[in-house]
């Protein structure tokens, strides 16, 4: 049995069909080019309200254009290709998305992806720099001042104070107003 297009004659019908296919490649090739620009910023506006970073916007956005050069190549329906596309942009988003939270669980466990509540440097700084400011000012109080505001800062109650320290209620008072106040204008600062 002899094989068709053997020796000379299967030569030159190859090249017509490799032709026939680069020029239909090429076809393709402008089709999907001319897409390109016609949808790479609105699908590049949807993918940013979807919440993709821009260079994630870029890759997804060359994937789906990928993926429709495939799809016409295989002779896949041609009818919608921009619901086609914005559908599978929505898919890929989506991949990407639980792609990151993947790796970001992965790499931290979920248990450290909330927001650390403490404050940030430029907080705990300035914190720290108010208690030591206190602090200077509730040492410079007079002894007696500073035993009714310990003494308050335990729980107790004015008459409790007067009764621990031998002072009258009034003194108690106004000891504890001075020594509030004194607190209050530097916290103030």
């Amino acid at each position: 049995m002899s094989l068709p297009f053997t020796g000379s004659a299967a030569l030159p019908a190859l090249r017509a069909t490799a032709a026939t296919e680069r020029d239909r490649r090429d076809r393709l090739e402008q089709e999907v080019v001319a897409l390109f620009d016609q949808f790479r910023e609105p699908l590049m506006r949807y993918l940013s309200s979807v919440g993709l970073t821009f260079a994630d916007g870029e890759e997804v956005v060359q994937e789906i254009f990928l993926a429709l050069f495939q799809h016409l190549e295989r002779g896949k329906p041609r009818d919608n290709l921009r619901g086609w596309l914005f559908r599978v942009a929505h898919n890929l988003a989506l991949k990407r998305h639980y792609r990151t939270r993947r790796e970001l669980e992965a790499r931290a466990g979920a248990k450290d992806l909330a927001v650390d509540p403490g404050p940030n440097p430029e907080d705990q700084m300035e914190s720290n720099q108010t208690q030591r400011r206190l602090l200077a000012v509730v040492q410079a109080l007079p002894l007696q001042d500073r035993k009714c505001l310990s003494l308050r800062a335990e729980g107790l109650r004015y008459r409790e104070i007067a009764e621990v320290l031998g002072l009258s209620l009034g003194t108690v008072s106004l000891s504890l107003a001075r020594s509030l106040a004194r607190i209050a204008r530097a916290a103030e600062r």
